[in-house]
């Protein structure tokens, strides 16, 4: 089985104009994302509309796809590159772009919802929250939530908690259910992308803003891996200034 990783990236940020290239420890925020994941993929192209970011990824060694600005979201984007590309892959993993530490063992996880499991089309990651996490990180809108089944599926994401413990005082939630993060790198089989691509916007996702809603409203099962690993994403300058501060500090 063949897996191809994707790195949409683009220029153009409200919060974060040219994230992408942003340095972090001299090295460009893209190209530690790059160099994190490649070893455990067959192949990873970064696939961006923005030939700033392209001559970046050229000028480490990395192989770059350039594709539409038009584009409402990564996973429209992945779906251009793969077609561009077109390789005889099994499964695309569309990468963040924004998470410079991302795992390997993350990546591998999400490999072995296919190799373990032949009929899986779709998979993403979930994180626990923990009691160090603190009931703030749990109702925090930002950080969507995802329940799950017995066979390890998603059910349902949500920008609230799920599932509401009835009776029991917010404080102690923690204590008393595992509750699941949703970290957002998705893995599809080639001819799901190509599927969930035409899909258009659902009830679902326009009520939460969450695209994976999409897949789940129209009949598609996401399989889930789980990690006990906190991805550190740059959504704004400060979160650029925690990441290098963090990078110091492992470093020192």
């Amino acid at each position: 089985m063949k897996f191809l990783g994707i790195i949409p990236a683009r220029y153009a940020s409200t919060r974060f104009p040219g994230k992408p290239l942003a340095d972090i420890g001299g090295k460009m925020m893209i190209q530690r994302v790059y160099e994190q994941v490649k070893p455990c993929l067959d192949d990873v192209w970064v696939a961006t509309d923005d030939e700033r970011i392209a001559s970046a990824v050229r000028s480490f060694g990395g192989q770059v796809v350039m594709t539409s600005h038009q584009h409402k979201s990564g996973t429209d984007r992945c779906l251009e590159a793969v077609q561009i590309i077109n390789g005889d892959y099994d499964v695309i993993i569309n990468i963040q772009g924004d998470e410079p530490f991302i795992q390997s063992s993350q990546v591998q996880s999400l490999k072995d919802c296919f190799l373990k499991d032949p009929t899986t089309e779709l998979a993403t990651l979930v994180k626990p929250f923990t009691s160090k996490d603190g009931l703030e990180a749990l109702i925090n809108p930002n950080s969507p939530k995802v329940v799950l089944n017995l066979k390890g599926e998603a059910m349902y994401f949500s920008r609230s908690v799920i599932p509401y413990l009835r009776g029991v005082e917010p404080e102690h939630w923690l204590q008393l259910k595992t509750f699941y993060k949703h970290i957002g790198i998705y893995a599809y089989r080639t001819k799901t992308l190509a599927e969930i691509a035409l899909l258009p916007q659902s009830p679902m996702e326009l009520t939460e803003s969450l695209e994976q809603l999409r897949w789940l409203e129209n009949g598609f099962k996401i399989k889930t891996a789980v990690t006990d690993i906190e991805n550190l994403a740059v959504d704004t300058p400060e979160d650029l200034e925690r990441i290098r501060q963090y990078l110091n500090e492992k470093t020192v």
